[in-house]
């Protein structure tokens, strides 16, 4: 059973922003959770983040929304593999902002669920401090998470 989960999932990755894919292989009932549970700051720079249960219309808004954004340069597969209902997944990607012309390379894992043939339950995690920095037009960050009190700036 957990072959064919690992081929729904690998499925779904390799083309989420076609309706007919999508809806072939993604339950009505799904939740989608894209980089974060709730985050209202990363929502405002990635408006796809967050936790989406409107099945197949979630996947398919979450994926044609970063398309927006980025051009996805190469999305590639290391390793996937499941038990039972659970798949995982873990590869790279490389985006390229539409808006600065800047280009990331990051890793992504993905926990999905799949029941009687359908994804019920889908998270995709990836670096969203590079990704995000591909948005960035300007600013220092400035961080103290050192309990030394050192603080880190990034230009």
């Amino acid at each position: 059973m957990s072959n064919i989960n690992v081929e729904i999932v690998q499925a779904l990755l390799k083309d989420p922003t076609n309706p007919e894919v999508v809806n072939r292989l993604v339950s009505p009932d799904a939740i989608y959770v894209s980089l974060t549970y709730d985050n209202p700051d990363l929502k405002k720079l990635m408006p796809w983040a967050g936790t989406h249960k409107n099945g197949p219309a979630s996947v398919l808004e979450v994926f044609q929304e970063l398309n927006t954004f980025w051009n996805i340069e190469e999305f590639d597969i290391q390793q996937i593999f499941g038990e039972g209902e659970n798949v995982a997944v873990f590869g790279s990607f490389t985006v390229h902002s539409v808006k600065l012309d800047k280009t990331f390379i990051s890793p992504f894992s993905v926990l999905a669920k799949v029941k009687n043939g359908l994804v019920t339950y889908m998270q995709y995690m990836e670096d969203t401090f590079g990704t995000g920095s591909t948005f960035r037009s300007g600013g220092t960050w400035t961080f103290q998470g050192n309990p030394d009190g050192s603080e880190v700036s990034v230009p």
